[in-house]
């Protein structure tokens, strides 16, 4: 077994430093303005990482402001930390390909050449639980920049170092390929519901768009725009039925039990987070279970702006076994004149919730009159029409699955793997041949 020594952080922390090292509350309040609208550069929070989401809901700042921070500015495989709100939590910034700015609340962390940064990250990660010990305070715990530089681990040789970082940051890279694989192949099933639902350049008789080839179109009245020849407007109520989910008490919630699917399961924009999953223990009836292909929109919303009310995506072909969803989810049901491909991302358009959000009510939970789900009129196109699009987003959907699937198994190993390469009980090479022991035995390798 390799020897590994004990350190103390500060020792080799470079720069430790956070977004009010760039001058007083009074002085940064007048020169920094908060931006909504995209702008030169982005301010990164704790709930960036948290959902994780670098596209949507984000703070800008413009470029004679992200300058302004410089003392603060944020390069890929930074190490941040959370000061307040669950101190201790450590996170690694990724590339996303604009400037970007430290937020309040925060912590940047960066080391000196003498350690491995990517390495520093996954030591710290996987040692959470003692960094928090660290923060103090009575009604809201901090953890302050003296308490991270005394704080004390066993680490191993540079060269160890950086060979664990690699093969764990490998394991990541391959994870976040696949999720931008899915996040293309999500854009390109809205790019063609768009097309197709949206601005009617749907395939006609002759396979060329409809609209933009001549195709006819009819003003109504109901929806106040043109819709193609022969499209009904219907109300959604008249299409499908709502099941709501089950309640449950907080002693039901385990670590093991029924799967099911709550409102953290919903990301901003309607997809489905394995993160969120909670483990029911309690009893049910089976006409409660949901099944992979089955749509599910948010009925509760605790966000400002009702972000997730109304949101939708399809379950995952992910489960083994049984499935539920909570009280706060309800269950579509489609009729024979309409699918589940369809109702998606329309659920998830921004009409829709621009649309939905005004029946949603409540002080610090936000509850959805579905009335006003039901009387939502919608431009009704042929089954014809409504099929083929089925047929392609469910093709979409199983290749999504699948990505899915690997990153769990990868994610798995990784998590495997963390903290036995940080106490020396694995070493690269154990952890290489023991994936090339699996390989032998099923066949196959999930790298």
């Amino acid at each position: 077994m390799e020897s590994f020594n004990w350190i103390v952080l500060g020792d080799f922390i470079e720069t430790l430093t956070d977004y009010h090292a760039n001058g007083s509350y009074k002085i940064l309040k007048k020169n920094i303005e908060l931006k909504r609208s995209p702008d030169y550069a982005i301010m990164i929070r704790t709930l960036n990482f948290e959902r994780p989401d670098f596209e949507n809901d984000l703070i800008y700042l413009d470029e004679k402001e992200y300058n302004y921070l410089k003392k603060t500015k944020v390069y890929p495989n930074d190490i941040l930390m959370n000061k307040i709100a669950n101190p201790g939590s450590v996170y690694l910034m990724p590339n996303i390909n604009m400037p970007v700015s430290l937020a309040m609340n925060l912590f940047l962390i960066r080391f000196n050449r003498e350690v491995n940064q990517v390495f520093m990250f996954y030591l710290m990660k996987t040692n959470e639980s003692y960094i928090k010990k660290f923060a103090n305070g009575t009604t809201t715990l901090t953890i302050t920049k003296d308490s991270v530089k005394g704080l004390n681990f066993k680490v191993p040789p540079k060269s160890t170092q950086d060979n664990i970082a690699k093969t764990l940051s490998d394991i990541d890279k391959k994870i976040e390929l696949n999720n931008k694989i899915n996040a293309e192949l999500e854009s390109m099933a809205k790019l063609i519901y768009d097309y197709w639902f949206v601005q009617f350049d749907f395939p006609d008789a002759n396979d060329k768009p409809y609209k933009s080839s001549g195709g006819k179109m009819v003003y109504n009245e109901a929806l106040k725009r043109e819709i193609p020849e022969g499209w009904e407007v219907r109300d959604l109520g008249d299409l499908i039925k709502v099941e709501r989910g089950i309640s449950y008490k907080s002693s039901e919630i385990t670590e093991n039990g029924t799967p099911m699917i709550n409102l953290n399961s919903f990301s901003l924009t309607g997809k489905y987070k394995s993160a969120g999953l909670k483990y029911f223990s309690g009893t049910y009836r089976q006409n409660k279970v949901v099944a992979a292909g089955d749509l599910v929109i948010a009925i509760t919303d605790v966000t400002r702006n009702a972000d997730i009310i109304g949101k939708a995506f399809t379950i995952p072909a992910l489960f083994g076994k049984d499935i539920l969803i909570s009280c706060d989810v309800a269950k579509i049901v489609p009729s024979k004149l309409i699918n589940n491909q369809f109702l998606e991302p329309l659920f998830n358009s921004r009409h829709y919730h621009n649309y939905i959000k005004h029946f949603a009510s409540g002080t610090l939970v936000l509850h959805l009159n579905l009335d006003g789900l039901m009387w939502c009129k919608i431009p009704l196109p042929p089954k014809k029409l409504l099929d083929r699009y089925s047929e392609f987003r469910q093709n979409i959907d199983r290749k999504i699955t699948l990505s899915i699937k690997e990153n769990q198994k990868l994610s798995e190993l990784r998590d495997w793997l963390l903290p036995m390469l940080m106490n020396g009980q694995v070493t690269v090479k154990d952890s290489y041949n023991q994936r090339k022991q699996r390989k032998l035995k099923h066949g196959s390798s999930i790298f």
